[in-house]
């Protein structure tokens, strides 16, 4: 692995980076306060900006994307049999694809950073359904159309469900993350 070029370019990294900050944080700003955040009492200056809760769903969010996209880069080719002269495009793409998938599910546990059921009330947030159908929409755009501006091959069907299925697997992740006790600070 530590031979191989980095599985993401400039234009793929920069598509990321709106999901996440931009994308993502508009989305989430949109979700309504609930009355048990709203019955806290405020942080204060010299308080922790990144509580406890934040710190043990942050790292293992990462930790499941770390050995996804490292599985990924180590065994793909010969888990999704690519071979031939654009099996390192291919590859490139499904990890690219995978890691949006994975943003795209976290976005939607991170609707509550402590309760299991993050669907509930989700259809009422327009702006949230919004931001998330655009992002599918345009990651299928980019992967099937913008080939060559984007460095991305199409993918198969079952290349689609695999990326999907490996973003999805995060939310039962996520869920079991939440049952890990941590302190309140």
């Amino acid at each position: 692995m530590l031979d191989r070029q980095c599985s993401l370019t400039a234009v793929q990294l920069l598509w990321v980076n709106m999901i996440m900050d931009t994308l993502g944080a508009l989305a989430l700003a949109t979700e309504p306060p609930t009355d048990e955040l709203m019955k806290r009492s405020p942080v204060g200056r010299k308080g922790n900006f990144i509580s406890n809760v934040m710190w043990r769903n942050i790292l293992g969010q990462s930790i499941y994307q770390f050995v996804i996209i490292w599985y990924l880069q180590t065994s793909g080719k010969a888990v999704f049999h690519l071979d031939g002269q654009d099996s390192d495009l291919i590859l490139n793409t499904l990890i690219f694809n995978s890691f949006v998938f994975c943003q795209v599910f976290n976005e939607i546990s991170s609707r509550d950073m402590e309760k299991i059921n993050v669907f509930k009330g989700i259809l009422d947030n327009y702006v949230f359904c919004g931001v998330l159908s655009c992002t599918v929409l345009f990651q299928i755009f980019i992967i099937e159309f913008l080939g060559t501006f984007a460095n991305t091959y199409p993918l198969t069907w079952q290349q689609w469900l695999a990326s999907i299925l490996l973003g999805f697997l995060g939310m039962p992740i996520a869920a079991a993350i939440k049952l890990i006790p941590v302190g309140s600070r």
